[in-house]
């Protein structure tokens, strides 16, 4: 076995659990969540050699299945079963603020499912304008679901740095939301 079918292999074994119970919290099935693993590892396998560095494979990988899971709310007007973009955040009692504190609670109304699109559209392309190191922790913690310490072990960055950086995403994110809020 060649050296980068036997990555794919162990990121897919080391992975896959996490992804899936990440996707799975926020599609309406098991199968549909299933569906869309199999399509992020399949784009994984395809794009295997076009990823910077392996080290953020763990982030490409999440990327691709939230945006798998965008194009599929876009695609089928399916909805998850829990009617919030709360994210689930770390389990580090020290977290400062979480994007869901920023969020409004949602209905499952067609209107309420627009709301989310539109504030999930808004969030995406304000993650994009946060520096590097900001948006980092923001996906690490938040989407990731990786607690302070486990990401301090693994960058070598203080926590306390770690929930700065944080805190300033989530005001940052604050401040964007509240112009859309604002027009609403």
């Amino acid at each position: 076995m060649d050296l980068a079918m036997q990555i794919k292999e162990e990121t897919f074994l080391k992975e896959k659990d996490r992804l899936l119970s990440f996707i799975r919290n926020r599609v309406s099935s098991t199968e549909e969540a299933e569906d869309i693993l199999q399509d992020v590892f399949y784009q994984f396998v395809a794009g295997f050699d076009s990823i910077d560095s392996l080290d953020r494979v763990t982030s490409w990988l999440f990327s691709v299945a939230r945006n798998k899971i965008i194009d599929r709310y876009r695609r089928d007007a399916a909805r998850p079963k829990r009617a919030d973009l709360a994210l689930q955040t770390g389990s580090d009692d020290d977290s400062p603020i979480t994007l869901s504190e920023i969020l409004p609670d949602f209905g499952n109304t067609p209107e309420d499912s627009y709301l989310r699109d539109m504030l999930w559209e808004e969030i995406m392309e304000a993650l994009d304008e946060l520096p590097a190191d900001q948006r980092t922790i923001f996906i690490q913690n938040e989407i990731e679901e990786k607690g302070f310490r486990e990401i301090a072990e693994e960058t070598g960055v203080s926590i306390n740095t770690l929930l700065s950086r944080k805190r300033y995403a989530i005001l940052a994110l604050r401040k964007r939301l509240q112009k859309l809020y604002d027009e609403l």
